[in-house]
């Protein structure tokens, strides 16, 4: 657990740099915002192309992980919808809550730190959480808000949806890289060195955002954020597990990258949705705070516990 936890450290003083330069001001949020769009618009899907392109779509597409973490990840969801249900919250309200309970940091936290602490190997299995949480669960919500707020499914529902996917690059980059390696095309020099020092830059740009970027979240709601981070790193990771090992069997290096996965905090974009439709951006803001500080120490528990099944 100690060397774990020491493993994981230099990440978390990363995003401790970022969150002091943030609340001390020598970040200015406007600052922050751009390298939060460099991050997302040019670092990570760098990194995501370059390691897709170089694969065979079965390498990556494995359909037992995708199963035991839609499963996992599906019941904590409906866990968090049924407890904002029975305090009487309304659907869009419910929707951000369940999507707190559910979706982690991956691309800004999960891909950089679980890359480098369980190999390049591990990128497989992020991509099929990012693109499960992606795909799957942000669709999920932003569905649920504006159903909720028209009283019905309308197909301006699902083509909301489905632009808010074309237009994520993280999610582009690899279905890009996919295409590359379909027709086996071979990447030149100059443009896997160009790659390879992009995505480079993802790791501790991304790290440093998330930090700056909590410097401007508040921690009202105390009690309601306790109970979502509660369920984002312990119950998550456990429902996971549960699937992963036990009913559906999956790779055992695989599964303890997924369970890693699951262990994150609250992902920073759920604030960003929750802001733009004017859905309990508070709540969101609190659980994203007090998830990713509590997560210093389970993510590294998470973390040790997984690596002891793969050893």
């Amino acid at each position: 657990m100690l060397a774990i936890f020491l493993d994981t450290l230099p990440f978390f003083a990363i995003v401790g740099l970022g969150y002091w330069t943030g609340a001390t001001g020598f970040f200015t949020q406007e600052a922050t915002a751009f390298l939060t769009k460099f991050v997302f618009f040019f670092a990570l899907p760098a990194m995501l192309f370059r390691f897709t392109a170089g694969l065979s779509l079965g390498e990556v597409l494995d359909w037992t992980v995708i199963g035991a973490f839609m499963a996992g990840s599906m019941s904590v969801f409906i866990l968090g919808v049924t407890v904002a249900r029975l305090r009487g919250l309304s659907v869009p309200e419910m929707a951000v809550e369940a999507q707190c309970c559910t979706v982690g940091n991956v691309g800004f936290l999960g891909i950089p730190m679980l890359s480098l602490l369980f190999g390049e190997a591990s990128l497989g299995p992020n991509m099929l959480v990012l693109l499960v949480d992606t795909i799957f669960f942000a669709s999920l919500m932003v569905i649920l808000i504006n159903a909720g707020r028209d009283g019905k499914l309308s197909l301006r529902v699902f083509q909301t949806a489905f632009l808010g996917l074309v237009r994520n690059p993280m999610i582009m980059s690899i279905f890009l890289g996919v295409i590359w390696s379909a027709l086996a095309l071979p990447m030149p020099d100059p443009a896997d060195s160009f790659l390879t020092v992009l995505g480079s830059a993802a790791t501790p740009c991304a790290l440093f955002a998330i930090g700056a970027s909590l410097a401007g979240k508040s921690a009202e709601r105390l009690s309601v954020a306790g109970w979502i981070s509660f369920c984002k790193l312990v119950l998550h990771p456990a429902a996971v597990a549960f699937f992963a090992i036990v009913v559906f069997e999956a790779d055992p290096f695989a599964s303890a990258v997924i369970i890693a996965a699951a262990a994150l905090p609250v992902a920073g974009n759920i604030f960003i949705q929750a802001q733009h439709y004017g859905v309990a951006p508070s709540r969101t803001s609190a659980s994203i705070l007090v998830s990713t500080a509590l997560s210093i120490v389970t993510v590294s528990a998470v973390i040790g516990w997984v690596m002891s099944l793969i050893q």
